[in-house]
């Protein structure tokens, strides 16, 4: 039952974001509007983080499971995406590198600051 209720108050957020979207006129996702409602939500403690703790925790260890219609999609979807192969695997291993590249990045400069914070102290 303790799951049920706190799914429930995550799909509260997920229908409210679905309003927003359909309010606001801007091109962003109702999945982000909801996101972003649970997470100040969770700030401003109006919401407790034991109100969705555990029904997150599932829904993060079930997560590889929800990208099995995607990957089953890609391979029905193989005779388009055969031309250009070659390009989304090009694309894929360039972004990889250029994420790990920036996140190196921001994490050796946020450890620097932090380091420069604690020796101001």
């Amino acid at each position: 039952m303790k799951y049920l209720r706190q799914f429930m108050i995550i799909l509260l957020f997920s229908f409210l974001g679905e309003l927003l979207k359909y309010v606001l006129p801007f091109p962003v996702p109702a999945s982000i509007y909801g996101l972003v409602l649970l997470f100040i939500a969770l700030e401003t403690r109006l919401l407790p983080l034991a109100a969705v703790k555990d029904a997150g925790k599932f829904m993060i260890e079930i997560m590889p499971l929800m990208f099995i219609p995607a990957g089953a999609g890609l391979i029905d979807a193989w005779d388009a995406l055969r031309p250009i192969c070659v390009q989304i695997v090009m694309i894929m291993v360039v972004s990889t590198i250029v994420v790990m590249i920036v996140s190196g990045h921001v994490t050796q400069f946020v450890m620097r600051r932090g380091k420069r914070k604690g020796e101001q102290q």
